[in-house]
């Protein structure tokens, strides 16, 4: 922009820092209300000039010029503003089309070299006698006092805004020493909080170890008290079982036929010496038992068993014992299936719960039934013995699985006491033999006793599966994926005699006219001859034409052309392929089975061709 008679300079600075682009803002403002430019166009073109000075500060010769220009309008005059620099620095285009919306002129000059130009300018609403007169008026007021003016009063606003946000800062840090010294007197707080809980769960930890530690003295006395009471049954039971020994035996002696005749009085008396020595046998026996068992000695030892038998000796045993009025029913069972167990450890299970019937039933019947019975797959023998005796109250049918326990009451009266070892000791032996024994029982009303064992107390001997029957004698399978067909082929030996599998369509016309199969399973999608060729030639050759044609495909069922593959018997997907599938087209059950079903699993690849 050069001097002229349209266009008057009025100042020009030098933009070095930013101190110098608010001393532009400060001279166009002075300049424009010199002009008559106020309100929204004075806010523009100061707001454009200071962005534009910003943007550009650090140019090489950075200069701003104030100047008034004709605008070609008589008496009319545009506030201008005309940036210039060197190097390679440039205006930002968002910048340029902001002022062009905000301004009314804003351009680019044509540069000269290095030399950069910018003109912005904005029309004052003044009218004048001339432009010159007006130049002149308005350089005087930026000589004189009213830029002055403009600065100190800008410098005021400045310096009393950097007051106030010293104030506000320095609030802002009385009020962060007040937080932090509430802080450091909750941390205090909480740190002795912390030591205070840390003393007490100290102090619970000791008192728990403590009690930990008398805790394991009290487990090892009841253990060793336990160890004790087990040595001291078993040592009592087998010193006890020879001296009773001899009793029974002195006392089949005395009762011999060949012994000294005794007289009835005598008699009478060594058979109740007998009889209660056999009683004390049984008892030493359950103890000696007991003992075991809780030792972990006990152990069944399974063998096949003679029901009817062990029925049988039962019936035979115990027969003697009932009550008068009192009938003793154990059926003469046929077994339907073989019985595997401790026949010991079962006899002594019946002979208990039995007995127990026995001893509280005075009118009545005792029955023992037995049913075969399948759960779950494993066969299983169930136990049933029913009596019309007293019965046991509903509050102590668990505690009569207590060792040495007894349910008191006017039953007890006129019969023996007991040991209380019966039921603990036949729920036991059950448990042993992998069963369980359960009771039922309502006192008037009798009682119910289950023992269930599984039939084999070692699990059911092995039995080999029955193969199926082959439902084909042979077939032929064309495919090129010897993966697949390495999982298809174990499939096809289950169900077909002779498997030939064949990998080239080319040869499959010759080799299906050879073997004449019972069927040929054929892939669509081959290299040389497809699967729509392959099964075309089979269809047409008459030697091979009545051959069923079973077609798998890993294709969806849209995309199979079904018009090319009329006559086939069925179309599978290869992808979910199951046994089932193959033993319905081969034994062709009804129509042919869904294309959705399960895939098999790949195995190592087979040869081109091979024979089973």
């Amino acid at each position: 922009m050069n001097a002229g008679p349209s266009v008057h300079e009025l100042i020009t600075i030098a933009l070095r820092e930013g101190g110098d682009v608010v001393t532009l803002r400060r001279c166009a403002q002075s300049v424009c209300r010199a002009t008559g430019l106020t309100g929204s166009p004075l806010v523009r073109l100061t707001t454009v000039v200071s962005e534009v000075g910003e943007q550009l500060l650090g140019a090489d010769d950075l200069t701003a010029q104030l100047c008034l220009e004709e605008t070609g309008e008589t008496g009319a005059a545009a506030v201008a503003v005309r940036f210039d620099w060197r190097g390679t620095r440039r205006t930002p285009s968002a910048l340029l089309a902001a002022a062009a919306r905000l301004l009314d002129h804003s351009r680019l000059p044509a540069d000269d070299g290095d030399r950069h130009a910018l003109v912005l300018a904005q029309r004052t609403p003044t009218s004048a006698a001339s432009v010159g007169e007006l130049a002149a008026e308005v350089r005087g007021r930026l000589a004189g006092t009213d830029a002055a003016a403009d600065l100190i009063e800008a410098l005021r606003t400045q310096n009393r805004q950097l007051l106030a946000a010293l104030e506000e800062s320095q609030g802002q840090q009385e009020e962060l020493q007040r937080l932090n010294a509430e802080l450091e007197e909750t941390n205090a707080g909480v740190l002795a909080l912390y030591s205070e809980l840390a003393g007490e769960l100290e102090e619970t930890n000791s008192g728990v170890v403590a009690l930990y530690a008398e805790l394991e003295d009290k487990t090892r006395q009841l253990e060793l008290a336990d160890e004790y009471k087990t040595r001291f049954w078993a040592n009592v039971s087998h010193e006890l079982r020879s001296p009773v020994h001899s009793v029974i035996a002195l006392a089949r002696l005395l009762l011999d036929s060949r012994a000294d005749p005794l007289s009835d009085e005598q008699r009478r008396q060594v058979a109740l010496v007998q009889a209660s020595g056999s009683t004390l046998l049984a008892l030493v026996d359950e103890l000696l038992d007991v003992a075991k068992a809780e030792s972990g000695r006990l152990e069944p030892h399974p063998a096949e068993v003679d029901l009817r038998a062990l029925l049988y000796q039962l019936r035979g045993t115990l027969r003697g014992t009932a009550q008068p009025g009192v009938d003793l029913c154990i059926p003469d069972h046929v077994q339907r299936g073989p019985l595997v167990t401790d026949e010991v450890m079962l006899t002594r299970v019946l002979r208990n719960v039995l007995s127990n019937a026995l001893k509280f039933t005075a009118q009545g019947s005792v029955t023992l039934d037995v049913t075969e019975e399948e759960h779950e797959g494993v066969p299983r023998r169930v136990f049933r013995i029913r009596d019309t005796g007293v019965g046991i109250p509903a509050a102590e049918l668990q505690r009569v699985f207590e060792e040495f326990y007894q349910v008191r009451g006017p039953h007890q009266r006129g019969r023996g006491g007991g040991t209380g070892l019966g039921l603990p000791y036949a729920r036991r032996l059950t448990e042993l033999l992998g069963g369980r024994l359960t009771l039922d029982s309502e006192a008037g009303r009798g009682t119910l006793v289950t023992v269930d064992v599984p039939a084999f107390l070692t699990g059911p001997p092995p039995q080999e599966p029955a193969a199926p029957a082959p439902l084909a004698k042979s077939v032929v399978v064309v495919d090129d994926d010897e993966t697949w067909l390495a999982g298809f082929r174990p499939l096809l030996d289950k169900l077909a005699e002779s498997v030939t599998v064949l990998t080239d369509g080319g040869r499959a016309v010759a080799a299906v006219e050879r073997a004449t199969p019972d069927a040929v399973f054929l892939d669509l999608d081959m290299p040389g001859l497809d699967g729509y060729q392959v099964y075309g030639l089979l269809a047409a050759n008459p030697a091979t034409a009545g051959v069923p044609v079973v077609i798998l495909t890993a294709l969806e069922h849209p995309h199979v052309d079904h018009a090319r593959l009329a006559g086939v018997r069925a179309v599978l997907d290869k992808s979910r392929l199951a046994a089932a599938d193959l033993a319905a087209v081969l034994g062709h059950h009804g129509t042919a089975p869904p294309a959705d079903r399960a895939a098999t699993a790949a195995v190592p690849p087979s040869r081109a061709e091979e024979h089973r």
